[in-house]
């Protein structure tokens, strides 16, 4: 569930319509960082669209994030509380060691198969 867009998407009611869309359309994990990673080439070009759509944000990133590559949102203790609160309201996996762990158990067989 990625990304997750500081002061943009990062709401409580955001993240909690996500995760129930995606227990509606059958998703059995969610996996997130909560937040975004910004390359230098995608910052200009986000930026740029931030100055386009959404006066004075850009200006809050950088106060905020600097030069940061990755741009994880400001609540996100308390955000991705309610994230796995949901998940566990939907019996969604969100943590990877448990959906690897899950799907393992899905694997039948261990005999090697056959491109031809």
């Amino acid at each position: 569930m990625n990304p997750v867009l500081p002061f943009i998407t990062d709401k409580e009611e955001d993240i909690k319509e996500l995760v129930r869309l995606a227990y509606l359309n059958g998703a059995k994990f969610i996996h997130t960082y909560m937040g975004m990673t910004l390359r230098e080439n995608q910052r200009d070009y986000y930026f740029n669209k931030l100055d386009q759509n959404i006066n004075g944000l850009k200006e809050k990133y950088i106060k905020y994030y600097g030069n940061k590559y990755k741009c994880i949102v400001p609540n996100y203790k308390k955000i991705y509380k309610e994230f796995i609160d949901e998940c566990n309201k939907y019996g969604l996996l969100y943590d990877m060691k448990d959906i690897i762990k899950a799907y393992k158990k899905e694997i039948k067989s261990s005999e090697q198969i056959t491109l031809f």
